[in-house]
């Protein structure tokens, strides 16, 4: 398990996310991280030789698609009628025991650029998923910067709900029926559809070129058995984190990227020698996870989320890290259970 990481840091900076993205790109080229084919060479073609980011798998099984929704999955808790004002939280509540430790606990990762990303200048934690957690500090602590953010993987992220080493996982993180078996939800904050990142200059523009190729996919994430159920000949590779699945696209270990369309175009956002095409191969509702159990704070957590939608704080994290997309949901609508 990744040691815990405590990050507190000041206000967030009015930066664009593409002028951070800019910067982390030219610091990378800079160190001979990056490499990138001249504009008119065709794109890297996939090798069988030995991949060196540690932790990638070749060849991955097949995986079941993401459950059909028949459990009516993004059925939720109703928030509180009237939620507790910062600094007094219910007694013997989830909430309180956050307030008194301090801080609020968030598992998310570093490596999903524009949801969760280490700035390359300042050092901090920023993101859309990020600004989400500082929501949930603001409203407990009346300081949206009494967070401690936990860097986990994807295959992580249950687990450390299951242990409670963290509060809650903040990670582009779907709400499904099987995972609804082992952990609780919030109402969707974002709605995401699956496509696929390819090379601009590469005959791939959906699932059908995609036969006999290698495909990288973040192990333990859905993207996986939909790719596989949509097209049975794919190689999917798995990594770590998605940045993981950039860095071998650039190698060309592999020939694609499969992610939700927010994640893709991070990575895109990156490297102007790859695009986000095909159709949506299925929607993901993202949820805010925490501990199965602790139903006052989903309902929390989901007066938090009502509360920014209300206000139009959603629509200005959207705008501020997400304007690259050329289309969005909007504020998915709750639907609560009670």
């Amino acid at each position: 398990m990744t040691r815990p990481r405590f990050h507190l840091s000041g206000p967030a900076r009015s930066r664009r996310p593409l002028v951070v993205a800019v910067l982390l790109l030219v610091a990378l080229v800079a160190t001979g991280c990056v490499r990138f084919p001249a504009p008119d060479a065709p794109p890297p073609t996939a090798t069988a030789g030995p991949l060196v980011l540690p932790g990638v798998q070749t060849d991955v099984p097949v995986e079941p698609p993401p459950s059909s929704e028949a459990c009516n999955a993004t059925l939720t808790l109703r928030p509180p009628a009237q939620m507790p004002a910062p600094g007094r939280m219910p007694p013997n509540s989830t909430m309180a025991g956050i307030f008194e430790r301090g801080r609020l606990i968030v598992g998310l990762d570093i490596g999903s650029n524009l949801f969760s990303f280490r700035d390359p200048i300042s050092g901090d934690i920023e993101g859309f998923d990020v600004d989400i957690a500082r929501e949930i500090a603001g409203a407990i602590f009346g300081d949206p910067n009494r967070v401690e953010f936990q860097v986990l993987s994807s295959a992580q992220r249950i687990d450390a709900l299951r242990d409670k080493t963290v509060d809650v996982v903040i990670k582009t993180m779907s709400i499904t029926c099987d995972r609804l078996r082992d952990i609780s939800f919030s109402a969707p904050y974002y709605v995401a559809s699956q496509r696929i990142l390819s090379f601009r200059n590469s005959n791939i523009v959906g699932p059908s070129q995609l036969a006999d190729k290698r495909v990288c996919a973040a192990r333990g994430t859905t993207s996986i058995g939909r790719m596989q159920s949509i097209q049975p000949r794919v190689r999917i590779v798995s990594t770590t984190t998605w940045a993981d699945c950039l860095v071998l696209m650039q190698q060309g270990q592999v020939d694609a990227v499969t992610s939700d369309d927010a994640i893709l175009a991070g990575l895109a956002a990156q490297d102007p020698w790859v695009r986000v095409v095909g159709p949506s191969l299925g929607e993901e509702f993202y949820g805010v996870g925490i501990p199965k159990g602790e139903d006052d704070m989903v309902r929390f957590v989901n007066g938090v989320l009502e509360r920014a939608r209300a206000t139009g704080r959603w629509q200005q994290i959207r705008d501020r890290w997400l304007t690259i997309l050329d289309s969005g949901f909007g504020a998915p609508q709750p639907y609560y259970r009670d």
